[in-house]
């Protein structure tokens, strides 16, 4: 992929995912997601921040703005180092393999390509992981008229953790070395943790939030 993600106009960018090259992939798509997420929880950030109902929690919510924006920009390069990560994996298959040797060195680099190929979906898990707390702080704490946002931004970030996972999963069932696979699939597991659980307490004060006001 020549053009950054962030550059990319988002016509374009769906333009290159539906095209046959193999970048931007479900790599970039997990990291995007991820990314859409933490744009979300900054603006529920930025129409609380300076509203006389939210004053006293303004100094908290500007700290969840700038980890919010801190996550987009990462998730946004993590788009990136994605597809040059996949080019390197494509580079490896495409050595020769006429002789023994050759053979070997070709096992070799796809072996270490696959290896480095897990990082930038492994770091989309993580930031997408991290995320899910602040859009539950801010669905707490935040402009109740965008509680819903909150909500979106939450099962976005859930959906760039999931989606991560489906890509280091790709990766690591072609790693021969069970000591990484088992590395990795811990990784795997310790970010499922809770997950489910962090999206249901978000679900129910989201629902509290959007429920209607008595009448009496």
């Amino acid at each position: 992929m020549e053009q950054a993600v962030a550059g990319t106009p988002v016509a374009s960018f769906l333009d290159d995912l539906a095209s046959a090259s193999p970048t931007p992939g479900g790599g970039a798509v997990a990291a995007l997601a991820g990314a859409l997420g933490a744009a979300l929880v900054a603006m529920v950030c930025n129409l609380t921040i300076g509203r006389p109902r939210y004053a006293s929690v303004e100094g908290g919510v500007r700290a969840l703005l700038v980890r919010s924006e801190e996550a987009r920009r990462r998730l946004l390069e993590l788009a990136d180092e994605d597809a040059r990560a996949y080019d390197v994996v494509a580079g490896a298959y495409r050595l020769p393999r006429s002789t023994e040797s050759e053979r070997a060195a070709r096992a070799a680099a796809v072996q270490e390509a696959l290896r480095a190929a897990i990082l930038p979906p492994l770091a989309t898990i993580r930031a997408c992981r991290d995320l899910v707390p602040l859009c539950l702080q801010v669905a707490a704490h935040g402009n109740a008229n965008v509680a819903s946002d909150a909500a979106v931004a939450a099962e976005l970030a859930s959906a760039g953790v999931r989606s991560g996972i489906w890509n280091v999963r790709a990766n690591i069932a072609e790693i021969a070395d069970a000591a990484v696979v088992s590395h990795f699939e811990a990784e795997i597991a310790a970010a499922e943790v809770g997950l489910r659980d962090d999206l249901d307490r978000l679900g129910a004060i989201v629902r509290a939030k959007l429920a209607p006001k008595s009448r009496g």
